[in-house]
């Protein structure tokens, strides 16, 4: 699937192939105020924009400029399609929501430079960082990720459930708050109800556990819960989940009741007693 917008001037490229450049760009968790300036400058001066069609929708069309929407599953061909145009002497910007080095297209372009034509590794390259869905999700709570954290991915598309178990337990073993991306899919609406289970016989249910959905879009939903309260239908795949470690906190807000803030302090006071 391809959406062409606004058609950009073909390119000569014996005359134009040592201006391409290819920019892997992160748009931000959804408001377009948190889209870097460097990442505005960049999308300003492109010929094609290629990425997920409803990332590439985000930008508006203007004239010289090629939007490319391609299908979910198709990182690769997509970052393939990217480096070509670069190649041909085309400004290419590869979009990405949140930040492109997150669970986003930044691998996906290295993986095709690698496997493809030796020649695209002479190509200039960049990556550009945006703010992550994580990053965004936390500061709408408070600082859950105060303190050590890590960040997993639930979707088994790429790689098997039971490693995702494993990184899991082993998380939760180690005391870190959490964060995870592509919890819950309609393809695969069981996956989060393992981990669930699985987070549960770790932690406990007293653990909190915090749902930001679309954050800094005007469908932004919060929801803070304990692990044994939570249910796997508060997540869908426009979801970011973080699980609190044993040290995590919870505040009620001084003028919304229904709200509260959220964080982990940044010491631990030993060993022993975040036991």
């Amino acid at each position: 699937m391809s959406i062409s917008k606004t058609m950009a001037a073909p390119y000569d490229r014996r005359a134009a192939g040592r201006e391409g450049w290819v920019r892997i760009v992160g748009l931000g968790p959804g408001s377009e105020t948190l889209i870097t300036p460097e990442a505005s400058s960049v999308l300003e001066q492109a010929t094609d924009a290629v990425g997920y069609v409803p990332y590439v929708e985000r930008l508006s069309p203007r004239p010289g400029l090629t939007r490319h929407g391609s299908d979910n599953r198709e990182e690769v061909r997509r970052a393939e399609q990217a480096l070509e145009m670069a190649a041909a002497g085309r400004r290419v910007v590869v979009v990405s929501s949140g930040d492109p080095g997150v669970f986003a297209m930044g691998a996906a372009v290295f993986e095709a430079l690698e496997a493809g034509d030796p020649a695209w590794r002479a190509l200039d390259i960049q990556v550009l960082p945006g703010v992550s869905a994580m990053l965004a999700a936390s500061a709408r709570l408070g600082a859950p990720l105060g303190h050590d954290f890590c960040c997993i991915n639930l979707s088994d598309n790429l790689k098997p459930w039971a490693l995702i178990e494993k990184r899991l337990r082993l998380a939760a073993e180690a005391d870190f708050a959490m964060a995870f991306y592509n919890p819950r899919s309609r393809s695969r609406p069981e996956g989060f109800a393992r981990a669930l289970t699985v987070l549960r016989e770790a932690c406990g249910n007293e653990r909190p556990i915090m749902f930001a959905r679309a954050v800094s879009t005007p469908e932004e939903r919060l929801i803070v819960t304990t692990l044994g309260e939570a249910t796997p239908e508060m997540a869908d795949m426009r979801t970011l989940v973080m699980v609190g470690s044993s040290l995590t906190r919870r505040i009620p807000h001084g003028t919304r009741a229904e709200s509260e803030w959220v964080y982990t302090p940044r010491s631990v006071p030993s060993f022993e007693a975040a036991q």
